[in-house]
């Protein structure tokens, strides 16, 4: 992939936070260029909705020398009333391990299944 989003019509199961925090949840330490890529979204577009989540308490980082290192709160409840009481962790449960799920251009399992730890750090 070259880093550019690809144009989509319509609508999709999964929002782009969704998907940003899963991309997160996978790695703990990816950068933005990185999760752009992986979402298929832009870097300004990843860089707001990081904003967003740290905003709203589902997502903190610290600063590692040149990288940040980012850690879900698991806990957090997710915001839409139909999800009451669900924790963000549920949510990454499922998101993670669909995503596992795929296989690659090759047909090979994509990698083994994960589980998303209470920490959801990476």
């Amino acid at each position: 992939m070259d880093g550019a989003p690809e144009h989509h019509s319509g609508w999709t199961f999964i929002t782009n936070h969704a998907r940003v925090l899963a991309a997160i949840a996978d790695n703990s330490h990816a950068r933005i260029r990185d999760i752009a890529a992986h979402c298929r979204l832009t870097e300004r577009a990843v860089q707001r909705i990081i904003a967003d989540l740290e905003r709203d308490g589902y997502l903190s980082h610290r600063r590692e020398g040149r990288t940040n290192t980012y850690r879900i709160e698991p806990g957090k409840i997710l915001r839409h009333p139909a999800e009451a009481g669900l924790p963000v962790a549920s949510l990454l449960s499922l998101l993670v391990q669909d995503e596992a799920d795929r296989d690659d251009r090759n047909g090979r399992p994509a990698r083994p299944a994960r589980q998303v730890s209470r920490e959801c750090g990476g």
